[in-house]
C-alpha cells in the first residue's frame, strides 16, 4: 500500500502578477500512488499553479516540496520544430540522463505513436500526436509525480482511454498524478477533487463535480 506521507506537498503558495493577486494561499498535499484533480474556471491560476509546482515560476510566497522527481506536460507542447521526433527523444534522454530509451519506446507503445512518424518535425503532426509526444517527453525518466495541463486537447477517444489506463498503471506502481483542468470530467476516476477559487484549493465531492460540471468526452 502507497505510504500516505506526501511526495507533493504545498503550502501557503502566493503569486501575483504587477500586484494583482492570483494565488492567494494554496494548500495541497499529494501522497504517492495517487491521482488527484484540480478544476476551476479559465483565468483562475490553475496554469499558474502549476508552473510553480513544477519550479518554472517563483512564488512571491509560501512552500513547495517534493520528495522525488518531476515530470511536467504544459498545455503548449515543449517541442521545436527544428527537431525531429527522433531527435527530441535523444535530447530528453541525455538531458535527464537515461542509459536507453526503453521506457519512452513503452509509453509510444501504449499511446500508439505512429512510428512511421519519429522522422517528422513536429509541426507535421496532428494536435493529438503532437500531445502523445508531449505527455511521452513529461514520463520518460520515470517521475514520481506527474503534473499535466489540459492533457486531452486533441486526444480522440481511444486515446483518452489509453491515457486513463497509463494513469491507474502509474498510481498503481505507487507514482502520483495531478490533472488540472477547466472541466472535471470523469471524476470518479480521481482519488481526490480540489477547485482552484479565489486564489486557494478547495477539495470538493467528486459526485458532486461530475452532476455540475461533466461534459462531453474528446
Amino acid at each position: 500500500m502507497p505510504s500516505d506521507e506526501p511526495v507533493l506537498r504545498v503550502r501557503n503558495v502566493r503569486k501575483g502578477y504587477r500586484q494583482v493577486p492570483v494565488l492567494r494561499g494554496v494548500d495541497l498535499d499529494l501522497p504517492p500512488g495517487r491521482v488527484a484533480g484540480i478544476v476551476g474556471e479559465n483565468g483562475a491560476g490553475k496554469t499558474t499553479l502549476l508552473r510553480v509546482l513544477a519550479g518554472d515560476l517563483r512564488p512571491d510566497g509560501g512552500s513547495v516540496h517534493c520528495g522525488g522527481r518531476i515530470g511536467h506536460c504544459p498545455q503548449e507542447t515543449v517541442l521545436h520544430d527544428a527537431f525531429t521526433v527522433e531527435q527530441h527523444l535523444r535530447f530528453f534522454q541525455v538531458a535527464y540522463g537515461l542509459e536507453s530509451l526503453r521506457r519512452a519506446e513503452e509509453l509510444m507503445e501504449v499511446l500508439r505513436f505512429p512510428g512511421a512518424r519519429r522522422r517528422a518535425r513536429p509541426g507535421t503532426l496532428s494536435g493529438g500526436t503532437r500531445q502523445k509526444l508531449n505527455l511521452v517527453l513529461a514520463l520518460m525518466h520515470d517521475p514520481d509525480v506527474l503534473l499535466l495541463d489540459e492533457p486531452y486537447q486533441g486526444f480522440d477517444w481511444e486515446t483518452y482511454v489509453r491515457f486513463w489506463d497509463l494513469a491507474e498503471e502509474l498510481r498503481a506502481r505507487g507514482r502520483s498524478v495531478l490533472v488540472v483542468s477547466h472541466l472535471a470530467y470523469d471524476a470518479g476516476r480521481l482519488d481526490t477533487l480540489h477547485r482552484l477559487e479565489d486564489g486557494v484549493l478547495r477539495e470538493q465531492e467528486r459526485d458532486a463535480a461530475e452532476s455540475g460540471d461533466r461534459v462531453g468526452a474528446p
